[in-house]
């Protein structure tokens, strides 16, 4: 079958890299793609926004499945439109696309369904919110509703600043995303990413990842989109996957399915695991970045036949994905002055780059060279017997790129590392 897939950064990459192994792929485009993507699909010049222009394209060039990257054509109801089409669609629609346009949304279903998360509250006004302060302690989760490109939320270790942060969202600091607010209580542990993937019935479990959303080493500085990953989660043990699937995952799924929300496509839960047990942080709708890249490295089926039974909701009769148990870890380079100013146009070489593969996220080309075109501009990712091995491998191919307006951090992985080196096992 034709596949089209939605999307221009790593996750997307990652994706096209996988899905064009595929026996079941006979021609796979990517809209609006990037160089790198390019080297697995044919790019196409489509805004995804005009739904009547995928439609189109898809209906022309007989398209059997679209997967959709990123989270804005979800939100917006693109799922909605392709399915209205007959097309088959790997990603919710709009109304279960809430579980990620939406923190209040998805806070107010775990209160109905009785699933594991923080105390919270819901604000929609500026004096609400610093009223509503005086509900929590120190430090205090602030969080823009919707959608704000993983840069929503906000760890204020005193009052001050959480007012601050209450006031830059009112303000406009994350433009619609802050509308509204909702304040969380502040959970202690580690935190791990565990995906799952559904037909809005059936649910099977599509692995685990950690990912260090500070810019910084040692976690340090603003957050990001996310500056590296690696899998497995080694710390989500089966006994504690067996959980969150019991008591957040397919709790999720009844729920939507029961409220003429039907989900379809893959859960992304961010999980805090607390001293009483995994509780969820938030849920994407769709494969996180650059988990994805890790993920998608190790993962060792059939991509293209496993999301065409989402798609088409016969999960049940497909295969059970199966993952190396080799770890993947992944490194994001990105260019200087991210997250806040990136420096676009920065001249990329990966002449020497050896044993890693490279995932463009915001790449370019330009006069025949390539160029950061982005914030986060490549993911070098490797893998190893252990994450100790997996991150040695990254770094010497990182090492070996010529990006001089570009940085990354240089300690990904290393809570496993360091346990690793206590085990005896690196």
């Amino acid at each position: 079958m034709n596949i089209l897939l939605i999307g221009s950064g790593g996750r997307e990459h990652a994706l096209a890299w996988k899905l064009a192994q595929s026996p079941n792929c006979d021609t796979l485009f990517a809209a609006p793609g990037n160089p790198g993507i390019a080297q697995d699909a044919e790019l196409v010049d489509l805004n995804f926004s005009d739904h009547g222009a995928v439609i189109s394209f898809c209906e022309v060039h007989d398209i059997g499945l679209v997967v959709v990257g990123p989270e804005a054509p979800l939100v917006s109801g693109l799922g909605d439109s392709l399915r209205d089409a007959g097309i088959a669609v790997f990603g919710p629609n709009q109304k279960a696309a809430q579980l990620e346009g939406s923190k209040g949304f998805t806070k107010d279903m775990c209160a109905a369904a009785g699933i594991p998360t923080a105390g919270y509250a819901r604000h929609d006004s500026k004096a609400s919110a610093m009223a509503g302060l005086d509900a929590f302690d120190a430090p205090y989760v602030i969080k823009a509703d919707g959608l704000a490109a993983g840069k929503g939320v906000i760890i204020a270790e005193t009052r001050a600043e959480a007012e601050a942060a209450i006031d830059d969202m009112f303000g406009g600091g994350f433009g619609d995303a802050g509308a509204s607010v909702v304040i969380e209580e502040f959970m202690t542990g580690e935190e791990a990413s565990f995906f799952a993937l559904t037909d809005g019935r059936d649910v099977v479990a599509f692995g685990s990842a950690q990912d260090h959303k500070r810019v910084g080493d040692g976690d340090t500085g603003p957050n990001t989109g996310g500056m590296g990953a690696y899998s497995p989660a080694f710390v989500l043990t089966d006994a504690l996957q067996t959980q969150v699937m019991e008591r957040i995952i397919r709790p999720t799924v009844a729920y939507m399915a029961a409220n003429d929300m039907p989900y379809s496509g893959v859960l992304f839960a961010g999980l805090m695991l607390t001293e009483e047990g995994p509780k969820l942080i938030e849920y994407n709708a769709r494969f996180g970045d650059p988990e994805c890249q890790v993920l998608m490295t190790r993962f060792e089926g059939d991509l293209a036949a496993l999301m065409l039974a989402v798609a088409t909701g016969t999960l049940a009769q497909a295969e059970v994905p199966v993952f190396s148990h080799q770890a993947a870890l992944t490194i994001v380079m990105a260019a200087n002055g991210y997250p806040a100013l990136p420096e676009k146009g920065g001249i990329i070489s990966l002449a020497d780059v050896k044993d890693a593969k490279i995932f463009h996220a915001g790449t370019a080309e330009v006069g025949g060279q390539l160029v950061a075109s982005g914030g986060r501009v490549l993911n070098v990712t490797a893998t190893g017997d252990t994450v100790t091995q997996a991150q040695a491998t990254a770094y010497a191919a990182v090492d070996s790129i010529d990006f001089p307006r570009g940085f990354c951090r240089r300690d990904i992985g290393w809570r496993e590392v360091a346990r690793e080196a206590a085990s005896g096992t690196d």
